[in-house]
């Protein structure tokens, strides 16, 4: 007879949306039982995994940081190091640390309706004990994509390289680029934050990208942002911030959505003036796309055109036909030499850190379910997850999502219910991509990912604003959204 620790809620991932979660139900409700369970054995997820050089936010954190803790650093564009001290902070600060659990996979999850929880098969990845756990609520924020593994195509000749070849996901230690030529293959966030970060000492750095992607310089430092938390204190000046890159933000995203020709014009112009005269700007910055089709670029203090401008480092805009002994052969016929070649080509996504999902011993096929409110599965009950934006700081959502959560248990509690199922109305509801967003990571496995529906609220919002109708003003109930009493069984079950 085996006595199983039942708790809850079990919140999946000790990264930015799992800590969040964390000091929402600490500080909301007290009174609930809950752990925090982490497959790798230290928090931060993100900021934490991932070492390569210059890795930084490339959203402010007066919007990516919580609403609940203001953002003291000078630096708005942080360096990870900074975002990792301050979430380790939060964890601190809200006696989170006992909530902890390290080396915690979880393996699988399975719903009984009768029962009125979840089964939680977890594999101590310290030790490779396998305990079970029960639970009334899962949080999913594990994030979205694998951990493990980044993404990398099939490149013809690699084995042949004398080099060394490195994923951004998995940097090396002792990694010395120092006078070496390095070739990094990508030109999303993590190829424009490694360029300039290593063109200092390496011999030569070269960004070799199949599309050119819009880049935007920032500052790195948010001259008002200080000012105002200067002269208001850090609470005040951090939440009048917070409103004014909240608007800005918004405010860009709708001038490049409703005005794209005009967006790529300015785009250009800057982008013209940051490099050096008579740089090809047309062939290595002007993508076939419109901007914020995918997620617009942001270079701190312009340090990308900073290092080509310097001769530092430089763009090839082209297609890999192999990689040869030393280097790579470019289907022009161009050949790049490197001693190094990284490959920041993405991120494998993987919705719901890869965990299969049972309810009433039946498997859930995701792309069978539509997400309601952006939180929630259509027929997965007590079962959230955290997504945050693509347009914007993944934060502001995650924020929101926390609250209505806290919300939802709380009315649950009031009334005595002891489950809550979405489901949709109408059937014949048309659907879409969860995620309308152009990215090759997404679009990679689109068809493998939950839908969302044509009308709220079954579709997944991505504009703060309207969220903060939805998650925070509005009732948590809806017609849709099912409540249900059972008689259960008590804590510490045996099995």
């Amino acid at each position: 007879m085996t006595t199983v620790e039942h708790l809850d809620v079990l919140i999946v991932g000790a990264g930015i949306s799992g800590i969040g979660a964390g000091r929402y139900l600490k500080t909301e409700l007290p009174g609930k039982s809950f752990a925090i369970l982490e497959a790798r054995g230290a928090s931060g997820g993100t900021w934490d995994l991932f070492r390569y050089p210059g890795i930084r936010s490339d959203s402010d954190l007066h919007t990516f940081g919580y609403e609940f803790k203001p953002w003291r650093d000078e630096q708005s564009i942080a360096d990870a190091p900074r975002i990792l001290s301050y979430l380790r902070e939060t964890i601190t600060e809200n006696g989170l640390d006992a909530h902890l659990r390290f080396h915690h996979r979880v393996l699988a999850v399975s719903w009984s309706t009768e029962r009125a929880r979840w089964t939680v098969e977890v594999e101590r990845a310290d030790t490779g004990e396998r305990i079970t756990l029960t639970c009334g609520w899962i949080f999913s924020a594990s994030g979205y994509y694998r951990y493990d593994e980044g993404f990398t195509p099939d490149f013809a000749g690699r084995e042949e390289f004398g080099g060394l070849v490195v994923h951004p996901q998995h940097w090396p230690a002792d990694l010395d680029h120092r006078g070496k030529r390095v070739v990094v293959i990508g030109s999303g966030a993590t190829a424009v934050t490694i360029v300039p970060a290593m063109a200092g000492d390496a011999a030569h750095v070269t960004m070799l990208q199949r599309t050119p992607t819009y880049i935007m310089p920032v500052g790195r430092k948010d001259p008002i942002a200080n000012a105002l938390k200067r002269y208001l204190g850090p609470e005040r000046g951090y939440a009048w911030t917070r409103r004014k890159n909240i608007a800005q933000q918004k405010a860009i995203w709708s001038f490049c959505q409703r005005y794209p020709k005009a967006a790529r014009k300015v785009i250009r112009w800057v982008n013209t003036r940051q490099l050096p005269a008579g740089f090809p700007v047309d062939e290595h910055f002007n993508p076939p796309y419109d901007p914020w089709d995918q997620r617009l670029c942001a270079v701190p203090d312009g340090d990308l055109f900073k290092a080509i401008r310097r001769g530092q480092a430089s763009v090839v805009t082209d297609r890999i036909a192999r990689f040869t002994a030393t280097g790579v052969l470019l289907e022009s016929g161009k050949h790049l030499d490197a001693d190094i070649v990284v490959t920041a080509t993405g991120l494998n996504v993987q919705a719901f850190g890869g965990v299969p999902v049972t309810v009433d011993d039946r498997p859930v096929a995701l792309p069978d379910t539509v997400s309601y409110k952006g939180m929630m599965l259509s027929g997965v009950p007590n079962f959230a997850y955290a997504i945050g934006y693509t347009n914007s700081s993944w934060t502001l959502k995650i924020g929101l999502l926390c609250e209505h959560f806290c919300r939802l248990l709380k009315h649950m509690e009031a009334q005595g219910y002891d489950i809550c199922r979405p489901e949709v109305a109408d059937p014949d509801m048309p659907t879409r991509p969860f995620l309308d967003f152009g990215a090759g990571y997404i679009q990679r496995v689109v068809d493998q990912l939950p839908r969302q529906g044509s009308r709220m609220p079954w579709l997944t919002s991505m504009d703060y604003q309207s969220d903060v109708k939805l998650l925070r003003a509005d009732d948590v109930t809806d017609r849709e959204l099912h409540f249900e009493r059972v008689s259960v069984l008590t804590q510490g079950d045996s099995l």
